[in-house]
């Protein structure tokens, strides 16, 4: 009877040891992004959004860990975003920064981070080069990047015939990288590259740059760029009559927000790569309708990423019994991801976040059935294929 009231204390204390750990652990999350410029609607509020629902659906609070999350707007300039980290670091206890569309931005943010030895969770940037030649031991980038969509898209366009390439490039990192990935695989696949014009980021007026690559003949015009400037190009690109003239438009990073934005009328037919789409399943429409419930509008794939991206930190936190950095990231590249937006999948060394793409095509009119009903899945490019190979990015944390 001792012995069983031992034993039976012993788990007692444990249990309350256990508790009170768990009550200890309080992580800040911040989400920096754009609020108020070309990429606030596939990012901005809405990830803050998503990053709450991650919160919630963990059951943090039930779980004993306390999360506050905090935002802030970089404007897109990597100064202003550099400012903030360091800020967010230094002064306000922050633990992990996510999202931060703007490569340059997230670039810049990259190195503080593994500076200050914090974390930093990537949705919205594109740069391959965050798992390439700049990766971190303190980053990971959840939901895209340029190598994967130039071989989503851009072989994509090439097997359909298109040989010739013109670029509309953004002036700025991402839009460099996007070219750069793309024009590869062009390449590659025996087409040829006749040109590229860069413009100023963000954009307005993209005439004289639609009219250089409407001279250039070029069967195809690849949209380097995203956001509002992707939709202002492929407006003024119909203006100008030129998908009628027989070139092809290729939206190389396209949200559901500018198909949303641009009507299926003018959008129709559009290849696109991305890494989430709200009608896959009944979990991603399940989520999808209480996101939308909330933010007035169905998610993007950087949305999703963010979520994911700190559901799995969350788990990590829980399993590893603190919020240490290493003790985290250590976590979270040994557990497998697992959630309703992305499925099965996993962390790499290099901090890619490895799961399945989707190559979609913009429906016309006529078969959309219903607001947002946007793609028809042309094909899903499995894991394994979809991101860039880990031994061939330069990443100096691949053994």
């Amino acid at each position: 009877m001792k012995k069983a009231s031992f034993i039976l204390a012993s788990l007692a204390a444990a249990l309350t040891a256990g508790s009170a750990l768990a009550q200890d652990i309080s992580v800040k999350v911040g989400v920096l992004n754009d609020r108020s410029g070309t990429y606030a609607d596939l990012s901005g509020e809405g990830s803050v959004v998503a990053a709450r629902m991650a919160v919630e659906d963990f059951g943090a609070e039930e779980k004993g860990i306390g999360v506050e999350i905090v935002s802030a707007d970089h404007q897109n300039k990597p100064d202003v975003g550099s400012n903030i980290a360091r800020q967010w670091y230094d002064e306000e206890n922050v633990d992990v920064i996510a999202d931060v569309p703007t490569s340059s931005v997230a670039l810049a943010v990259n190195q503080i981070t593994r500076e200050k030895n914090k974390i930093f969770l990537v949705s919205g940037a594109a740069a391959s080069e965050l798992t390439g030649e700049q990766c971190s031991p303190n980053t990971i980038h959840w939901t895209y990047d340029t190598w994967a969509l130039a071989h989503g898209t851009g072989r994509a366009m090439v097997q359909e015939g298109g040989d010739t390439w013109f670029f509309l490039t953004a002036d700025y990192a991402f839009g460099h990288a996007l070219e750069r990935d793309t024009a590869a695989v062009v390449e590659e696949a025996g087409g040829e590259v006749l040109g590229t014009v860069r413009h100023p980021f963000p954009a307005q007026d993209f005439s004289s740059f639609l009219l250089q690559a409407q001279a250039s003949g070029a069967e195809v015009i690849g949209l380097a760029n995203a956001g509002a400037d992707t939709t202002n190009a492929i407006k003024q690109a119909a203006e100008f009559g030129i998908m009628q003239g027989g070139q092809d438009l290729a939206g190389l990073l396209i949200f559901i927000t500018d198909v949303h934005a641009l009507g299926l009328e003018t959008a129709q037919g559009l290849m696109l790569t991305e890494s989430f789409y709200w009608d896959v399943n009944e979990e991603t429409r399940e989520w999808s309708q209480r996101f939308n419930e909330r933010h007035g509008g169905m998610p993007t794939m950087v949305h999703a990423g963010v979520y994911s991206s700190i559901l799995h930190y969350l788990k990590a936190v829980e399993a590893a019994g603190t919020k240490d950095s290493e003790a985290v990231m250590a976590k979270m590249k040994e557990t497998p991801t697992d959630d309703p937006l992305f499925g099965q999948g996993e962390v790499r060394q290099d901090g890619r976040k490895i799961h399945d793409l989707y190559l979609l095509q913009v429906k016309s009119p006529e078969e959309s059935e219903g607001p947002w009903d946007y793609y028809n899945v042309v094909r899903t490019i499995p894991a394994d294929q979809a991101f860039r190979p880990m031994e061939e990015g330069g990443c100096e944390l691949v053994q």
